[in-house]
């Protein structure tokens, strides 16, 4: 039986027909521009660690379980926090949190290349995950704050095409200024970078007005009843899970996907950490300038519309990662990454849109940690226990059960529907 948000009158418009604004505010897009900054920032400074452990692993003495740690507590503590990270930016607002947040991981990121021992580098990993968790949630419910039906999944798949070229930046680039540098230029220079950027946003950046009326109505949210506020809300639990699930598949993926490579077909280290990431990602930024244009304009005639393009974007990825796991053809293979990275995108850019449809802006910020929580805990707790099942299914095999992880997530928002807006969600005519 399919889930209902709410009871649904045919004569009741939806968002997109009554409250999607004709104009956009030039700073919206803006906006956009200045945060993808620090979305690239955020990815590349934390994926930088990954491409630099051989040199890391020799010049500070490490063990690979240490190396393997140290990833541990940045996961650890990026997970547990980012629901906390949220609610800050629901309580005192977006902008300062993300100043705050991009001020003290770039300071970090800088500290890091100054450490020389095992219990320093955990440490610092562990203050990353914190201070990093803050910006994700904060960001994209500014640009939600900014941008109606009418254009809002365009926006957060702009934004998140910058995480994208963070990550094969880090991967790439990272390695590259190490080799050549030292790991540690690699962390201090990125760290230098991050802080010289942040008074250009201390500048420019700026939350979305509120109206007098609302801020007299308006009740500073607390944490534990924004979280039961959260989970009370019809289909946010289902949300909750579905995100669960889609970032088991991809830990499973973005773990185990360059060492399956390696095995498989024999490539280089190198040959394999570029297939891994390369191709999917740069997939991905088709999906975001198909999927988002086609999710806003299909609002417009159902509330669904997002909800059915997260759905098949999942549902395409299905026979796709099962190849990656399956074939022995490299050509079949990077062309199933391909199709899988650029699919996947249309559920990354309309989650938050998504979220917006049921929660109000003072929760949105707090769902999208709990979003995190979530994703990262099982995402993580996913791809340790695929070790364990490598000697028995071997990497194909568990990549073939991150299809059926895919499969499950799409069928849950196939069932799943979305509210009509209520009155308070009814966005101004400037955004």
């Amino acid at each position: 039986m399919t889930e209902r948000c709410v009871t649904e009158s045919p004569s009741d418009p939806t968002p997109e027909h009554v409250t999607s604004p004709t104009k956009i505010d030039p700073y919206a897009w803006l906006l956009v521009g200045l945060l993808w900054v620090i979305g690239f920032l955020n990815y590349l400074d934390r994926q930088v660690l990954f491409s630099v452990f051989a040199v890391l692993r020799s010049s500070v003495s490490l063990s690979d379980a240490q190396l393997g740690l140290l990833s541990t507590f940045f996961l650890w503590t990026y997970a547990c926090a980012s629901p906390f990270g949220g609610f800050l930016s629901d309580r005192f607002g977006r902008r300062r949190v993300i100043i705050a947040s991009l001020l003290s991981w770039s300071a970090i990121c800088w500290a890091i290349g100054h450490t020389d021992s095992f219990a320093q580098l955990a440490v610092g990993q562990a203050l990353m995950g914190i201070c990093e968790s803050c910006y994700i949630p904060a960001a994209l419910a500014l640009i939600a704050d900014y941008h109606g039906s009418r254009t809002r999944s365009l926006a957060t798949g702009l934004h998140q095409s910058g995480i994208y070229l963070g990550i094969i930046a880090g991967g790439a680039g990272g390695g590259w200024i190490a080799e050549h540098y030292g790991w540690r230029y690699a962390f201090s220079a990125l760290g230098l970078a991050g802080m010289l950027y942040v008074p250009l946003v201390v500048a420019l950046l700026k939350d979305k007005p509120r109206k007098p009326s609302d801020e007299a109505h308006r009740q500073p949210p607390q944490l534990l009843s924004s979280f039961r506020e959260l989970m009370r809300l019809p289909g946010y639990p289902t949300m909750l899970v579905v995100f669960g699930l889609f970032s088991m598949g991809g830990w499973l993926i973005m773990t185990w996907l360059p060492l399956y490579l390696y095995e498989r077909y024999h490539l280089s280290l190198a040959g394999a950490g570029f297939s891994a990431t390369f191709y999917i990602q740069a997939a991905a930024l088709g999906g975001v300038f198909l999927g988002g244009p086609l999710s806003d304009l299909w609002s417009r005639r159902t509330s669904k519309a997002r909800l059915l393009i997260q759905a098949g974007g999942l549902m395409l990825c299905v026979p796709f990662v099962f190849f990656v796991g399956f074939t022995s053809s490299i050509l079949i293979s990077t062309m199933s990454l391909v199709i899988y990275g650029f699919a996947r995108t249309f559920y990354d850019i309309n989650t938050m849109p998504v979220l917006c449809q049921i929660a109000k802006p003072g929760l949105r910020a707090t769902g999208y940690g709990l979003f995190n929580l979530s994703g990262t805990l099982l995402g993580g707790m996913t791809a340790a226990v695929a070790g364990f099942l490598k000697s028995s299914l071997g990497i194909g095999g568990c990549l073939q059960v991150g299809s059926i992880l895919f499969f499950l997530s799409a069928f849950l928002l196939f069932r799943l529907t979305v509210p009509k807006s209520k009155p308070e969600f009814v966005e101004s005519p400037a955004g």
